[in-house]
């Protein structure tokens, strides 16, 4: 955020949140902050929007 200031924030890493949007939305469903992005006004939530990457077959790993 290229703001002149800065917004509070009252979420610290550990608090436990609701998601009340988007695809993960569980409103039964706590989950733990793991990271909050001040600069950017962002939260990183445990288990929220994760992404799994394909990987390429190998000698260990022929599955991929």
């Amino acid at each position: 955020m290229k703001t002149r200031f800065k917004p509070k924030h009252n979420i610290k890493k550990g608090d436990s949140v609701v998601v009340i949007a988007g695809n993960d939305k569980d409103l039964a469903k706590p989950r733990t902050v793991k990271q909050v992005l001040v600069d950017e006004g962002k939260v990183i939530v445990e288990g929220v929007n994760m992404i799994s990457r394909h990987t390429k077959p190998s000698a260990q790993n022929t599955k991929g």
